[in-house]
């Protein structure tokens, strides 16, 4: 989400605003898989992010509408995160192109190990 962004030039601008960077889309098919999780079932399903780096992108996520925060006021407190309908939209949106990464992950890999013009 970029801070103060009124408008876009295109619904890619507006999807790659909400989606954008690495995280994001992780712990969006954490949510689509699982559905709702607590923050340290999250945690543990999108392997390597950073506590505070989990904080800040479902934020994020729940200002854009993405995700829904619950807070039950129990002892101990317990929150627990879904997707809205927004965000099972966004997700319906992005499997092709999970697909095309499954479909093409081994060239990708290939080509990030020798790029073209490089000395191999």
């Amino acid at each position: 989400m970029a801070k103060g962004k009124i408008s876009y030039t295109c619904g890619l601008d507006a999807a790659v605003d909400v989606v954008g960077g690495k995280w994001k889309p992780m712990i969006l098919w954490a949510l689509h898989v699982a559905g709702t999780r607590r923050f340290g079932e999250l945690r543990r399903d999108v392997q390597g992010v950073s506590e505070k780096m989990l904080i800040q992108q479902l934020r994020e996520l729940e200002a854009d509408g993405i995700v829904h925060r619950e807070v039950y006021r129990e002892v101990p407190p317990r929150v627990e995160y879904s997707l809205t309908e927004l965000g099972k939209a966004l997700n319906t949106a992005l499997l092709p192109l999970g697909q095309w990464g499954d479909d093409f992950m081994s060239q990708i890999l290939r080509n990030k190990e020798h790029p073209k013009g490089s000395a191999a």
